[in-house]
Order: structure tokens, then C-alpha cells, then sequence
């Protein structure tokens, strides 16, 4: 049983991805965590009622999603739900949850999650980006390395990030079923309730290529007609999300 206020990371890895094992094996020996490896959740592997009982077809969130499901980002997601539940499970304060195809800078990360736990309780979910970070006026909390600052629109992409307990039960709550792949739906505020927060500098950086590609195929469009709609669509939706973004938005406890 792990004492209250411990933290662990977790690093999500799928079993088939042969050419990332060395990755992980990498993350396992700079992450000044414990370090637990999660068998991701294979989404071509699913059957059609698994794939039902998950994913909802109808939208259940504004604005609507405007692209069907791959296989991969239904895995994703039911991914990440497997770290929340055992976060909950293991009596944590808080789970690191990393992708395994990220790089560890020892120190810079090492710092980013000093500040970081200090304020997980009150900020239940901060990223650590593999991108810069281009909105950094609104401070969480900084000291002379480091700095958590929250972006007025949720920046997307999971490679990394600390969850607060409280959160991730929130979370698989709210995901029994989803309709959009997990970082979509995790930058909404106004569904979760929980503005995202980032770490800056984070001590990440992205090896997908590096480790072997991408496993989350979105199907691709091979007419420029296809290709150009799903331009548009991606354009309007995420035109919509910031307007509901800086609507919604919600400083938790900023320091100026």
C-alpha cells in the first residue's frame, strides 16, 4: 500500500511496439519516480462490442467532434483511462503518465515536477508539453527554474502529464464513453471542469520518430477534395473549442 501523498510514474506502452522497448527502457532509467509499465490497450484488437460499449457515436459534447474514431485513438484513450483507474486504485496522490515515446532531460524534468506536485492538488492536471508553450501569462506557480502556467485554450497532445487523484476519478466518471480522442476532450474545461496547466520548461522532448513512428494511424484521405474538407472541419472545430475555451475560462489561484 503506498503511503498517502506518494506520487509514481506510469509509462504507457504497447505490447506489438517492439522498436519502442528501448524507449521505454530509457524514460524507466532518467524518471526520478518509481516507474510502472502499463500494457496499453490495443485498439485493433477490440471487438465491435467493445469498440460500442467505449465509443459513442452520437456526440456528447459541444462543440461536436467532427471525424469518426481510429482504432489507435480509441486504444489511446482507453489507455489512459486504465493509468486513472490504477492512480485510484493504488491510493496515490498524484500519477505521472507518460508516453513511450518521450525524452527525458533529467534536471529541467526533475524540476518542472518538484513545482508540479506541489500544486497538483489545486490544479488536478498539469501537461508536460513536448511543444512550446506559447501562452505562459497566466502563472500557477513559478520559483527560479521552473514555472505552471495555464494557456486559455488547452493545448492538445498527452506525452506527458501529472493527474491529481481527485482528478483522474473525476475523469473516469465523466469518460465512461467518449467521443473524441482523449486530449480533445481533455482541453474542454467547460466538461471537465478543470482548466489544463503546463509545466515550463517540462524536460520533455518528442522521439516518435526516433522510436520507431507514430502507433496511431488516422485514416488518410487520398483525393486533395477529401484531404481539403478535413482541413476545413479541423479549422472550424478548433475555432469553435477556443471560443468556448475563452468563454470558460477560469484562472485557478494565478499569481501575477
Amino acid at each position: 500500500m503506498n503511503e498517502p501523498g506518494d506520487i509514481q510514474a506510469f509509462i504507457i506502452h504497447l505490447t506489438r511496439a517492439q522498436a519502442r522497448r528501448p524507449q521505454v527502457e530509457r524514460i524507466r532509467a532518467a524518471c526520478p519516480l518509481p516507474v510502472q509499465v502499463i500494457e496499453a490497450v490495443d485498439g485493433g484488437a477490440l471487438s465491435a462490442g467493445e469498440v460500442e460499449a467505449a465509443c459513442s457515436r452520437q456526440s456528447l459534447h459541444a462543440p461536436r467532434y467532427p471525424f469518426p474514431l481510429s482504432p489507435g485513438e480509441i486504444g489511446c484513450f482507453l489507455s489512459h483511462r486504465k493509468a486513472w483507474r490504477m492512480i485510484v486504485d493504488m491510493g496515490l496522490k498524484a500519477g505521472l503518465i507518460l508516453e513511450d515515446d518521450v525524452e527525458i532531460d533529467g534536471e529541467v524534468f526533475a524540476n518542472a515536477l518538484e513545482l508540479a506536485n506541489e500544486v497538483i492538488d489545486r490544479a488536478g492536471y498539469i501537461q508536460f508539453q513536448v511543444r512550446p508553450v506559447k501562452d505562459k501569462t497566466r502563472i500557477l506557480a513559478k520559483n527560479d527554474k521552473s514555472s505552471i502556467v495555464q494557456p486559455r485554450v488547452g493545448m492538445l497532445r498527452t506525452s506527458g502529464q501529472l493527474v491529481s487523484a481527485a482528478h483522474a476519478r473525476h475523469l473516469l466518471q465523466l469518460t465512461e464513453r467518449f467521443d473524441r480522442p482523449v486530449d480533445t476532450l481533455l482541453q474542454m474545461s467547460w466538461v471537465t471542469g478543470v482548466a489544463l496547466s503546463c509545466a515550463v520548461p517540462s524536460g520533455l522532448s518528442d522521439r516518435t520518430q526516433q522510436a520507431g513512428g507514430s502507433t496511431i494511424s488516422v485514416p488518410k484521405n487520398k483525393t486533395l477534395g477529401k484531404t481539403l474538407l478535413r482541413e476545413i472541419r479541423r479549422f472550424v472545430y478548433r475555432s469553435r473549442v477556443r471560443t468556448c475555451s475563452n468563454r470558460h475560462f477560469t484562472p485557478i489561484g494565478v499569481e501575477q
